[in-house]
């Protein structure tokens, strides 16, 4: 069954889609089907109990590729609209074209689904499900096509097939193989199947209207021929159903009721009902049938999401891989530190709409500092370290002396317990914290100004020390006795500024990966532009830095907000206890300049 955590939003939003499943429950449009407990025809079913479930949908990736953010919004509308009304989502793969289809992408997604929470268990069984293991009732549905007339073999070329399709004004012309017999078809048809034409010397078209005002009505293909060895069925098949023909029967065998595609299938709507008529005419589909629905595709700015510009992102090694933190794979933004909450409430919260939208990506942002900013441990870390020398820490406390520090692992949530560090005669602190001649309305360090290491002491700066070159390797200060956070008498020295810091001793040197837009420009193909003039030089920078020893004792995916810099995630893949290898998921707030 459609399964997720329960806490992303109590009240659903309503949408065109919702409104469609309620129409059809409260009419009981599909009340009196029948399910057999496995895919199969109107026989099979016939022979089966009344459906468990009140509706079924299914989430049909074709197993080409890995999922990108795009695909989020139709496995949360699927599932999730399952989910919420009683039915359950099938995981079905479209894997009908062989030569771009591989197990690893069948694992990658079955990976991803479940990561958003996701699964297909229901009424005690799995709902996983292949296309390929319909061959064989697809290729008995086209032989039924061809004995009632409703389907010919053509041997034209493609190219000629194409000129005679005609155009949005022109009428099509028909094939001159398009008066065949059923019996000379039929008889084709299984030459194809046996292997004694060649690929693409012929295909199996439906006859439909080639004057059809409805192009995709022109005679669709419905089969060809190719020899190529399939993930699933091996060598078994030489020809091949064609998607429009395989995705309505895949529907129906599955007993599917609402059948959600993107908008760029409204124009197959019309192939997708006569197909599942003329089938159900034949007896071997029975009503009620799939219906089609589409809804808009959600796009994110600064986003590519196609397949085969990605694939030459990672061909050209532009990025790390199909997990680069900086893709918009699922895989790229488990890895980056997105959460599965954070991605479910962006898809509930953009709703399902008739139009294909554009969402800034700042939205998916803002739904993972919602979900973060609850459950994220806090941390200390220094991204550009600055050695800050306390001069008089021997003469305050003794040259071996080291002050015990704590603080909040998360100021909302005691359970977490604290955080213990130590502060001693050396700092790091972030070299922006220090300027020599302040700029109006600087609080920070500068000499004779005060500012309080936070959870520490009160330290006043005194100078600092530079290299031949004038640069500054050191900051230099004065603790302030009796001023440490959290004792008596710590706020008698008012300051206006405070810093984060850590301990020379006792700070972790980590990696950090300080990650930003892969594009700098909003829709990076827009206008026909080459999407690699668009390309943000600065979406990958890493540095050498500290943290709490906390954040380097993580495992990979662990994720907190590092206070002052934004939220951050121990990388899945590189980082260890031994060399903290720590990604930069977003900001505490959007900076992102348009």
């Amino acid at each position: 069954m459609a399964t997720a955590p329960k806490e992303d939003t109590p009240a659903k939003p309503s949408n065109f889609l919702r409104a469609i499943i309620e129409r059809d429950l409260e009419a009981g449009t599909y009340a009196g089907r029948l399910w057999a407990g496995s895919p199969g025809d109107a026989a099979h079913h016939a022979a089966g109990q009344p459906d468990p479930a009140r509706l079924r949908t299914r989430f049909p990736p074709e197993p080409n590729g890995y999922l990108h953010i795009g695909h989020a919004k139709s496995i949360c509308l699927n599932f999730g609209l399952a989910r919420d009304h009683g039915g359950v989502c099938h995981l079905r793969f479209d894997d009908t074209n062989p030569e771009k289809e591989e197990q690893e992408f069948v694992d990658a997604i079955i990976e991803m689904v479940q990561w958003l929470g996701f699964d297909w268990q229901a009424h005690g069984s799995s709902h996983l499900y292949y296309a390929s293991n319909y061959f064989d009732f697809m290729y008995r549905a086209a032989e039924s096509l061809i004995e009632r007339g409703l389907a010919y073999v053509d041997e034209q070329s493609a190219e000629q097939m194409r000129a005679n399709r005609g155009d949005f004004n022109t009428p099509g012309t028909d094939s001159p193989f398009r008066g065949r017999t059923p019996a000379e078809n039929l008889a084709r048809f299984r030459e194809m199947r046996d292997g004694l034409h060649a690929d693409g010397a012929m295909v199996l078209r439906a006859k439909i209207d080639m004057a059809s005002p409805n192009i995709n009505l022109r005679d669709p293909a419905i089969y060809r021929i190719k020899r190529a060895h399939h993930h699933n069925t091996g060598d078994r098949w030489c020809i091949y159903p064609m998607y429009t023909y395989a995705h309505p029967i895949e529907d129906a065998l599955e007993c599917i009721t609402h059948s959600f595609c993107t908008l760029e299938f409204e124009d197959q709507r019309p192939f997708y009902d006569w197909l599942l008529e003329r089938l159900a005419e034949a007896g071997l589909l029975a009503h009620p049938l799939p219906k089609q629905y589409e809804f808009g595709r959600l796009n994110l700015t600064y986003v590519m999401t196609s397949k085969r510009k990605l694939k030459a992102l990672v061909d050209e090694a532009v990025v790390g891989g199909w997990d680069d933190p900086r893709m918009p794979t699922l895989a790229g933004l488990r890895r980056r530190g997105y959460t599965p909450e954070s991605v479910r409430r962006m898809a509930e919260e953009t709703g399902a709409s008739k139009h294909n939208i554009w969402v800034d990506y700042s939205v998916l942002d803002v739904a993972l500092r919602d979900h973060l900013e609850g459950v994220a441990p806090r941390a200390m870390a220094v991204l550009d370290p600055l050695p800050l020398k306390l001069s008089n820490w021997a003469e305050v406390f003794g040259a071996g002396h080291r002050e015990s520090c704590q603080a909040p692992a998360h100021p909302h949530r005691p359970e977490l317990g604290l955080r213990r560090f130590e502060l001693g005669p050396e700092v790091w602190i972030e070299r922006d914290d220090f300027a020599e001649t302040p700029p109006k309305g600087f609080f920070r360090l500068f000499p004779g100004n005060k500012v309080r290491l936070k959870y520490g002491m009160v330290v006043e700066c005194t100078g600092s020390e530079k290299d031949a070159e004038g640069r500054i390797t050191a900051v230099l200060a004065r603790v302030v006795p009796d001023t440490k956070s959290g004792t008596p008498g710590a706020d008698a020295v008012k300051v206006k500024g405070t810093i984060t810091w850590l301990s020379v001793h006792d700070a972790v040197a980590a990696e950090l990966r300080l990650f930003d837009r892969l594009f700098v420009e909003e829709q990076p193909e827009a206008g026909g532009r080459d999407f690699h003039d668009s390309l943000n030089p600065a979406s990958l920078r890493v540095v050498s830095g500290y943290v709490e020893a906390s954040v380097a004792a993580a495992a990979p995916d662990d994720k907190f907000q590092f206070e002052r810099h934004g939220y951050f995630v121990a990388d899945r893949k590189d980082h260890t206890a031994g060399r903290p290898v720590i990604n930069r998921i977003t900001g505490l707030k959007e900076s992102w300049a348009k």
